[in-house]
């Protein structure tokens, strides 16, 4: 990645949707060398793609918390992997190093929702103990950057 690249990744952080031709003004090139630049970034996994920021409170979603789960000694964290993908209420997945081995941000309806979430957690084979940190507010997320 060169600077005009990164400028372009920058620009796609602030305003996915702008056009060929704002994100040509921005970076000084042309629309058509902005598209061509785009479909490597994305060809070359730097760009995973665009979506749409939704705000977890306006579509019902008032709970957030973050849990860890401790892996069973001997267990594939592939097969946690796996398994933790099929629980809709998970909505990022992190290895970490520490007394867990995963952290899951989860948001849910309710805290009778948090609650079945956390049961559901409990029983995924491999998974021997959940920590959970409920979140009271959220300043920001998902700010993301290009050093």
């Amino acid at each position: 990645m060169d600077d005009t690249d990164r400028r372009l990744v920058q620009a796609l952080l602030v305003d996915g949707r702008a056009s060929w031709a704002d994100l040509a003004r921005q970076v000084g090139l042309s629309a058509p060398a902005v598209q061509e630049r785009v479909r490597k970034l994305e060809r070359d996994g730097v760009l995973r793609g665009t979506a749409a920021v939704v705000a977890p409170g306006a579509v019902g979603l008032g709970v957030s918390a973050l849990v860890g789960l401790q892996q069973r000694e001997g267990v594939d964290a592939d097969d946690i992997v796996a398994r933790l993908r099929e629980v809709p209420e998970i909505e990022d997945c992190w290895f970490v190093a520490g007394d867990e081995a995963f952290l899951v941000k989860v948001r849910v309806r309710d805290l009778d929702d948090l609650d079945r979430t956390l049961r559901v957690l409990r029983h995924v084979p491999g998974v021997t103990r959940t920590r959970t940190t409920v979140v009271l507010n959220t300043p920001f997320e998902g700010r993301a950057r290009v050093p």
